[in-house]
């Protein structure tokens, strides 16, 4: 709006306020139609119901959510939603999600995620999509999650990977500078946080909500007159209002997983090595054997470009890795209103590159190298009792993936090889090189 606001600005700007007065708000905020066709402990998979007068088609793609964000990341508001965006593609749509996390939940650490909850996900997807292989789509730390199953699960019908805004190298977070200091005080198992945590039995939902603003904490200061001057268009109040209900539906993190994540994903910066102690083994990125899509958000404070695009050079193992960068902060690159246009379409190109054709044929091949990992069923379960001869069966297999992988591996050519891109492209490249 202008600062002599026009005359239909106005009437538009009125139009916006009397709708929120009357009807509570300008979003549609009506939740995509969704079937559950999986469960377990902080396990939940959903399938997405196809648009009316649109058949399924094609390879499954599966949404992993984030630990204490609500799935409602993937599906903010209609006209804004990734999961309207596939389903009404003819995409077949699932997600995974977590559930309320309670105090019973404390003892559950990150192998729970990758050793159960996605791997088992996966597989319920594949089968239910008539035995396909699964593009994955993980945001922040499902993104994280994502890396970590793959790496560790080479049998999985996986297609290939997309990460958005999913940082490896925490010391490039400028948000972490200002409390490192503070991290002293939690030096060792006796640290004040680590007390703090083991006795809340991890991080309630309130302190979540927290760290979420704080991260924000400019745009909250001004957002009162970025609402007074865009009071005239409602699609810009209706994206801020399916915010604000996703930063209110944050949920918590379980005891033992933010202990690790703190420890070693963040005080430790495993993960800045391609390396990630896991329980009895070690979790290499460079085993991920399937193609990976990397997005970074161009303003994004919560995870930068530079913390996200190390991942490039160590995943060495993929026969072919993409990095784009893309409009929006952490949210808005996922689900922003650029995003419709920016970060959607190339997902849509990336799919469609890695799709089958038919159903998948390799079942039985990947059910073989699934037994010569242990990462049978049953093994899920004991995930921390794995034996040393499944790691070195499953060692011994990951070479000879790797191996023609490095010959075509990532490069600079590789990243931002879109020369039409309206965005990001030109960035991309300049990174690689």
């Amino acid at each position: 709006m202008d600062l002599i606001p026009k005359p239909d600005q106005v009437i538009a700007a009125a139009s916006n306020v009397a709708h929120k007065a009357l009807y509570g708000g300008l979003a549609d905020l009506r939740p995509m139609a969704r079937t559950l066709i999986d469960e377990g402990e902080l396990r939940e998979v959903y399938h997405y119901r196809p648009a009316a007068g649109v058949t399924e088609t094609g390879d499954p793609v599966l949404l992993v959510t984030p630990l204490a964000a609500p799935a409602l990341c993937f599906d903010l508001r209609r006209g804004c939603s990734l999961v309207e965006h596939f389903v009404t593609q003819g995409r077949r749509t699932y997600l995974v999600e977590y559930g309320q996390v309670s105090f019973r939940n404390r003892s559950l650490g990150m192998e729970h995620w990758v050793d159960e909850v996605l791997p088992t996900a996966i597989e319920a997807v594949s089968a239910h999509a008539g035995g396909r292989p699964v593009h994955l789509v993980g945001w922040s730390l499902g993104g994280i999650f994502s890396l970590l199953t793959a790496a560790d699960n080479p049998g999985l019908p996986i297609a290939s990977l997309t990460v958005v805004g999913s940082p490896v190298d925490v010391s490039k977070v400028p948000l972490m500078a200002p409390v490192r200091p503070l991290l002293n005080l939690a030096q060792g198992r006796t640290g004040a946080i680590t007390r703090a945590y083991r006795a809340l039995g991890g991080i309630p939902q309130p302190l979540v909500n927290w760290a979420f603003t704080a991260a924000s904490a400019q745009k909250v200061v001004t957002k009162p007159l970025v609402v007074l001057t865009h009071l005239d268009d409602a699609d810009f109040l209706a994206q801020l209002e399916a915010v604000d209900r996703f930063m209110a539906n944050m949920i918590a993190y379980p005891g033992r997983s933010f202990g690790q994540l703190y420890h070693r994903f963040v005080k430790g910066n495993a993960l800045a090595e391609g390396v990630m102690p896991f329980g009895d083994r070690d979790i290499e990125l460079s085993n991920i054997d399937v193609p990976v899509l990397v997005f970074g958000g161009a303003t994004d404070g919560i995870a930068p470009i530079k913390s996200v695009r190390p991942v490039v050079d160590l995943l060495t193992g993929s026969p072919d890795v993409r990095f784009e960068i893309v409009p929006g902060g952490h949210l808005g690159m996922l689900t922003g209103r650029a995003a419709r246009g920016t970060t959607w379409r190339v997902m849509d190109e990336w799919i469609q590159q890695w799709s089958s054709a038919e159903p998948r044929r390799t079942s039985k091949k990947a059910a073989a190298k699934k037994a010569a990992t242990a990462k049978t069923a049953a093994a899920k379960k004991t995930a921390t009792k794995k034996t040393a001869t499944a790691k070195t069966a499953s060692a011994k297999k990951a070479p000879a993936k790797r191996a023609p992988a490095k010959k075509k591996g990532a490069t600079s050519d590789g990243i931002g090889v879109n020369p039409d891109r309206r965005y990001g492209s030109a960035s991309s490249r300049s990174l690689g090189q």
